[in-house]
């Protein structure tokens, strides 16, 4: 094991939460990451290899996906952190029946099959939470556990075209484009652990003699539905005014100046959009004229002009270089930032001040940076007491704890 922490780890927010996460690749996965950063037991329940693969070939697809060291992806020290791994067939009644038991000492479950893929095990949540009442069970699709739409496929690059989020990226009149990310899988992720954590506080409030843990229930959520909550004025605009908003490049409609700027060597983005930082944006390029424009003090009548404004600020940046613009902004408190490459984040001393890249030693001694914990807890804060694990490597002790009845060797 691995530590990032040299001297003894504060109390944890969710310490004593045990999770049972049955996801693969990104979503499912994501959460129980967060989960397991804030002290959740999470034991994660991966697939053996087939008969005859190649050694190496089983568990979470997400081992073996992008770089590779040693035939293992170091993207999974940052989304199998601080878990365990637990090797189970669920294809067979007896790796089903071993899983049962696990969630029935679980607080909560996360699973983001196909729906309907659990009930065909006879593991659907009516099942579940006979034995476990109390249970919580995260369930992440591409469209959800209702509706017309439940039973097709659903990946994050579906989701962001069909939340909207695919449409407004990229330039006019040409071709959208995704982000570098699966923001579907994440965004879910996150909704899902909100949704965990409500669902955590419901049941405190419905402890019985009956229930003596409280009641669980169902968290639901689909990834498109993620996309679409963060899209924020897009259906009202076209609900009261018919507007369908159109991709803008790295401008944001509507909102001025918030743009993308040449320099001489580089970009910045510049947020000078307030209406009293505009005014400071404007004399520190030196263009009182518009800062005392009474027709640009207020964000509609920039919009208006918003060519003429991105055309000043362009001709300004581009005589300077990064590094000027960012001091000469900064001094003036105008929100300005370099675009980072992972070279810029890796050097950056905010992110090493803030403990936002943290290093993770894996089994074979490769020491990886990973990003550290979001959000900062003051009291209970988070953090990485473990590497990724080796597939299977806590089968024997997780099973050792149940009942020896309901495993073999």
């Amino acid at each position: 094991m691995s530590t990032t922490h040299s001297s003894p780890i504060p109390p944890q927010a969710l310490a004593g939460i045990k999770v049972i996460e049955l996801g693969q690749l990104i979503a499912g996965p994501f959460a129980g990451k967060t989960l397991a950063d804030f002290g959740a037991e999470v034991i994660k329940i991966e697939p053996p290899a087939a008969e005859g693969a190649d050694e190496g070939s089983g568990g979470d697809p997400l081992r073996q996906w992008r770089m590779l060291h040693k035939g293992t992806s170091v993207w999974w020290q940052v989304q199998s952190r601080n878990k365990k791994s637990v090797v189970l067939d669920l294809r067979t009644e007896e790796g089903r029946e071993v899983a049962r038991r696990l969630i029935d000492e679980a607080d909560v479950v996360i699973e983001n099959f196909k729906p309907g893929t659990l009930e065909k095990w006879g593991m659907g949540y009516e099942v579940l939470s006979q034995s476990n009442p109390g249970l919580i069970m995260l369930r992440i699709s591409g469209y959800g556990q209702t509706g017309p739409y439940r039973e097709r496929p659903g990946f994050a690059v579906v989701a962001e075209a069909m939340g909207g989020m695919r449409y407004l990226n990229g330039e006019p009149g040409r071709v959208p484009v995704r982000s570098g990310v699966s923001l579907g899988d994440t965004l879910a992720a996150l909704h899902g652990v909100i949704g965990v954590l409500l669902a955590l506080q419901a049941r405190h409030g419905s402890v019985s003699a009956q229930a003596p843990k409280g009641l669980g229930q169902v968290v639901d959520v689909a990834l498109y539905e993620a996309v679409f909550n963060c899209m924020e004025s897009l259906l009202p605009e076209y609900s009261a005014f018919g507007a369908v908003r159109q991709p803008a490049g790295s401008a944001l409609p509507g909102i001025a100046p918030s743009n993308a700027y040449p320099c001489a060597d580089g970009m910045v983005v510049i947020g000078g959009n307030g209406d009293s930082i505009f005014k400071r944006l404007m004399q520190a390029i030196g263009r009182a004229d518009l800062a005392g424009d009474p027709e640009l003090a207020s964000n509609p009548g920039r919009v208006k002009r918003v060519a003429e404004i991105d055309e000043a600020i362009g001709a300004w940046t581009k005589a300077r270089s990064v590094d000027d613009v960012l001091a000469v902004l900064n001094e003036v408190s105008v929100p300005v930032g370099r675009i980072y490459n992972a070279a810029d984040i890796a050097h950056d001393p905010h992110y090493r001040a803030r403990e936002m890249i943290l290093p993770v030693t894996t089994q074979d001694g490769l020491t990886v940076e990973v990003p550290g914990i979001v959000p900062k807890l003051s009291r209970t804060p988070g953090a990485i007491t473990r590497r990724g694990p080796l597939l299977g490597e806590d089968t024997d002790d997780v099973l050792s704890r149940l009942q020896p009845s309901c495993w073999s060797t």
